[in-house]
């Protein structure tokens, strides 16, 4: 894996260079010793991140084996650019836009491996794909003091597109958080493992955090999140839909409706008293026109049917609504 030091040293060393730098080149400038910087090539030769030249020899000799890193982003800067400026300002647009990019292009790099069973696989998968990407990863050194099916943080030290994404964050951060999750599915980590791109956790680093989760089998039948569950609790100053639906039914027909009754149907509502408060000698008239208009007969002096029968649909409408 090349997330240790000498190595990403190296690699930007070769990066920067404009042609291939031998093993004794690249020793005088780290200031390692030929044979480390040798052993610390390969690695890189079989990760694909530099490829090897023959290179004519200095006098007498075999040729010299130069050494150039592999280029593999080469307009993606431009091509992000362009993608973040045709999306425009909206977020939750950008956001998804670069989701999406970034798992086509998960599928058509060539991650395939080992499947990953562990935490710790999935973590040498994403530091892996990351260094070979030019992002120079590496682990957290308090992994060592702690359980690693915990949770793991790989931190990213170099972004390709770090300029960008200080502009256009939804769109780069975007990319490449779908950029892993296609990781984790190729690798048949999907459903097991999730991976968090945390962004600028410093001024020149990310952090990818790697958690299980528990598989769909092994979540207990029923089970209700503890987001679920807090939007279920009543919140400082909301009404209740239940309780707003008695208070209006006890306000028009002047009944009390205890808390957590069931409520009449309409129809009922339409047969009850529609004045119980009414007192006097004119009561039993007031109740028998109420009553007629709400179940469509026309009060005294009405013309026609037709006036009751709209009263009547009006506050079958006004009590399905309650």
């Amino acid at each position: 894996m090349s997330d240790s030091w000498p190595r990403r040293r190296l690699l930007a060393i070769l990066r920067g260079a404009s042609e291939p730098l031998d093993a004794q080149q690249l020793a005088q400038i780290t200031g390692q010793h030929v044979t480390t910087v040798r052993f610390h090539l390969d690695i890189l030769t079989r990760e694909s991140l530099v490829r090897q030249f023959q290179q004519p020899p200095r006098g007498r000799g075999r040729p010299r084996i130069g050494y150039k890193a592999v280029q593999r982003t080469i307009g993606y800067q431009d091509l992000a650019q362009v993608l973040a400026d045709q999306l425009g300002p909206d977020a939750e647009r950008q956001a998804a836009a670069g989701l999406a990019a970034g798992r086509a292009w998960g599928d058509k790099l060539d991650t395939a491996g080992e499947p990953v069973e562990s935490l710790r696989d999935a973590k040498d998968r994403v530091v892996s794909l990351m260094s070979e990407l030019g992002f120079a990863p590496e682990r957290d050194g308090r992994e060592a003091t702690r359980d690693p099916e915990e949770g793991a943080v790989v931190r990213l030290t170099a972004c390709p597109l770090r300029d960008l994404a200080r502009t256009h964050t939804e769109v780069v951060c975007g990319v490449h958080r779908g950029l892993l999750a296609a990781l984790l599915e190729r690798s048949g980590a999907q459903g097991t493992v999730e991976a968090e791109l945390v962004p600028f956790v410093a001024e020149e680093m990310c952090e990818v955090h790697l958690r299980r989760v528990a598989p769909p089998s092994d979540r207990v039948p029923g089970a209700e999140s503890a987001e679920a569950a807090a939007r279920r609790r009543p919140q400082p100053g909301r009404i209740d839909p239940a309780a707003g639906q008695a208070a209006r039914l006890s306000r028009v027909s002047g009944q009390t409706v205890p808390p957590g009754s069931q409520l009449p149907p309409a129809s009922a509502a339409l047969d009850s008293d529609p004045f119980p408060a009414a007192t006097g000698p004119l009561a039993p008239a007031a109740r028998q026109q109420g009553g007629g208009a709400l179940r469509g007969t026309p009060p005294s002096g009405a013309v026609g049917p037709q006036l009751g029968d709209t009263d009547a649909n009006f506050l079958e409408q006004s009590a399905q609504q309650w």
